[in-house]
């Protein structure tokens, strides 16, 4: 029985990512990082798609694969607390919506970023290193995996 609890999931990160209207948020706060940046006027188009990308996926990468645990008081005797917020999307069933999204959704502004960037090779080396520190980690093969024991506790 979960007393004092407002939801019915016993950890709601698990959900948090098909609730609605979450990944219009999602789109609508990059568009905004993005528009923030336009708005310095020192920054180029280029360094300015850059940035959104490497900011994006840098925020991304300490959100869904560094912190671990969950905000909320949860009754699954202390299960969540070693898994990352990514791991305990779902219940850590691979290949859902949400999981799909949160892979696809890098990508895509990864290949607008080399757009607009014109595959400029410096610009191109920064946006592929940044998309696979963040798409690494979404791989099955390293669910619950820690490399060099990082993130262990």
């Amino acid at each position: 029985m979960n007393v004092g609890v407002a939801h019915s999931e016993v950890n709601p990160n698990t959900r948090v990512m098909n609730s609605r209207g979450i990944w219009v948020a999602y789109g609508i706060s990059v568009g905004a990082l993005h528009i923030v940046l336009l708005s310095i006027p020192f920054f180029s188009v280029p360094v300015v798609w850059t940035l959104t990308n490497v900011i994006h996926n840098l925020v991304m990468y300490v959100l869904l694969h560094a912190v671990k645990g969950t905000p909320f008081e949860t009754p699954d005797q202390g299960r969540a607390r070693l898994l990352t917020h990514w791991e305990q999307i779902d219940y850590g069933t691979q290949c859902t919506a949400a999981r799909k999204f949160l892979s696809i959704s890098p990508v895509v502004l990864y290949l607008l970023t080399s757009f607009y960037t014109k595959y400029d090779p410096a610009h191109f080396l920064v946006n592929t290193s940044s998309l696979l520190s963040v798409l690494l980690p979404k791989l099955p093969q390293f669910h619950g995996v820690r490399i060099f024991g990082i993130n262990k506790y």
